[in-house]
């Protein structure tokens, strides 16, 4: 994703995700990285990322956090009356949302007390077309997929297919990390909860290339790994792996068994983890970027099968809303048990720190499984979560189970906090009458500050002054080897440098541009794509004139140390 995933609204009941939250040092991602960002707005903050390996308190003894949820320790807070004054403001925020950053289109359901009280579209499916959004309209969800998808395993876990202690290979033969003691004892509320070890974006490159999901799983072992069940940090594809065990468990495909188990019995009609049913949607919403002046473009399309479980989901705003009256009903749904309340009340317990208090007096913030976990102000618990691609899609899902109010919201645009904001509005509205905070204008600072830490560490743009001259092209002409990324050729076309890279079949070309000397540039793609990236030929040292470069390193694939090929 480089998706955004927990950006906390702390007390203030939102959260985000995007993978360079996590990565950026000091300002965190897609989900989240070092140094707090936001603190203030009477304790209330969010979090744009903590440290990509940030210390947890967690137990290593699997089951110590697997605790149920505390019950609030006060009094509902919110009455009827309250909550109404603040849903009829709902469009009032909304349309001011819209008017102020043009994204196209934004959809909202809200929950209270089991009912559906507010389910409403804005805007349009695509910039420049008629066709409107509305409670129906099908969205990319991106990120709150995993508290889907931590749904669906909870059914499997009450169903008794599995534990959530069990290890992961017991269910996933096939599953492997780079260090056989994880590989052997990860549990699936390991992975769940992001303790695994592996680093954040851990393969998310390969899925920008157009990797399935079987070759990236089964090529995480080659990846490094952080502390195991000692360090968080937000990883698709190790979810992926978690929620997985659950499909292998019940002996189903991952989209199949959402289908079976929660989809169909809750009426959701127009959800699916399949990328195929969000395309043939006759009423879908096309993911847009900003094109400046508060205009917006669908300029991409985001196949998000290979991390399914993880940010694959499409659904409506009123679809998500069925799923919400089941998770405040601790799993029942119009009366009839769908889950076990034990098995899902696991998903809402704190598994692991994944913001430690950035002051005495402030306070931590948790991840569950599939779910950001805190406390609010009142000392009532607050589920949430966010998701984003940067190709165009932005969503946000926030409950108060103790007041039996959540609310969802879906957009069509790249992130900018705007389904945060909302969430945001809303509660502080129902519980003070009107916003105490301009959260909008609180999150699109926040954003702003992740999107800036986001930018290439060479910017290769311009050319330097005095570059040095490149070597005859069949000196970088050739094919390299990679047993993370696997193959990569480099080839001469009417006098022109170019690589190739990705499955075969599937490869995608990128021309290269002299830089200096040995060094070219390319245009990254995908999801995590940030502008201009690095191709840095070399020889072997005292290699003879007129040879041919020995290797090349990509350092926008080379984040944990795999970005070189050799010569082959």
């Amino acid at each position: 994703m480089k998706q955004r995933e927990s950006f906390v609204l702390r007390g203030s009941f939102a959260s985000s995700d995007r993978r360079s939250l996590l990565k950026a040092a000091g300002i965190g991602a897609a989900g989240l990285a070092a140094a707090p960002l936001l603190t203030a707005c009477t304790d209330q903050s969010k979090r744009a990322g903590d440290s990509a390996s940030a210390t947890s308190t967690a137990s290593s003894t699997p089951s110590a956090s697997l605790l149920p949820a505390p019950e609030p320790q006060v009094k509902p807070l919110l009455d009827e009356q309250k909550v109404n004054d603040a849903v009829d403001k709902l469009d009032g925020t909304v349309e001011g949302a819209m008017d102020s950053t043009g994204v196209p289109g934004i959809a909202v359901a809200v929950v209270y007390k089991d009912r559906v009280v507010y389910a409403k579209g804005f805007g349009v499916r695509e910039a420049g077309k008629p066709e409107t959004v509305d409670a129906a309209t099908v969205f990319q969800l991106a990120s709150v997929s995993k508290p889907l998808a931590s749904t669906v395993a909870a059914i499997a876990v009450g169903r008794k297919a599995l534990t959530w202690t069990d290890p992961v290979i017991k269910h996933s033969p096939d599953f492997a990390l780079k260090d056989p003691f994880v590989t052997a004892n990860a549990t699936v509320a390991d992975l769940l909860s992001h303790q695994g070890g592996l680093h954040t974006g851990a393969g998310d490159l390969l899925e920008d290339l157009g990797f399935d999901q079987s070759y990236i799983l089964s090529h995480l072992n080659q990846q490094p790994l952080d502390s195991f069940r000692a360090s968080y940090n937000y990883s698709n594809f190790g979810y992926t792996a978690g929620a997985m065990a659950a499909a292998d468990a019940m002996k189903m495909p991952w989209a199949e068994l959402a289908d079976e188990v929660l989809f169909k019995p809750l009426g959701m009609s127009s959800t699916s983890y399949r990328h195929a049913d969000y395309q043939k949607a006759p009423n879908r919403a096309l993911i847009h970027v900003p094109a400046g002046n508060k205009t917006w473009v669908a300029r991409y399309s985001r196949d998000a099968d290979a991390e399914a479980p993880a940010g694959g989901a499409s659904s409506s705003a009123r679809d998500l809303a069925l799923w919400i009256r089941l998770q405040l009903a601790n799993g029942s749904f119009d009366g009839k048990e769908v889950i076990s309340p034990d098995a899902l009340g696991i998903t809402h317990a704190p598994h692991v720190v994944n913001g430690p208090p950035a002051t005495p007096a402030a306070r931590a913030r948790f991840y569950g499984l599939g779910w950001n976990v805190s406390y609010d102000d009142h000392a009532r618990l607050v589920l949430g979560h966010s998701g984003a691609f940067n190709l165009g899609a932005a969503t946000a899902v926030s409950m108060l189970p103790g007041e039996q109010l959540g609310i969802v919201v879906l957009t069509n645009g790249r992130p900018q906090g705007i389904p945060e904001a909302i969430c945001a509005t809303f509660f502080d509205t129902a519980q003070n009458g009107a916003p105490t905070v301009d959260w909008f204008g609180f999150t699109a600072t926040a954003f702003q500050k992740i999107d800036e830490a986001e930018k290439p560490k060479v910017d290769y743009s311009p050319a330097p002054a005095g570059p040095k001259p490149a070597r005859g092209n069949g000196f970088y002409a050739g094919s390299y080897a990679n047993s993370y990324y696997g193959p990569l050729h480099v080839a001469v076309e009417n006098g022109a440098l170019s690589l190739e890279l990705g499955p075969a079949g599937r490869t995608t070309k990128f021309p290269l541009t002299h830089f200096d000397g040995d060094t070219f540039s390319f245009e990254s793609i995908g999801e995590n794509g940030n502008g201009l990236a690095g191709a840095i030929f070399a020889a072997h040292a005292g290699a003879a004139a007129g040879g041919q470069a020995s290797s090349v390193r990509l350092d926008f694939y080379d984040e944990t140390g795999l970005g070189t090929f050799t010569r082959s």
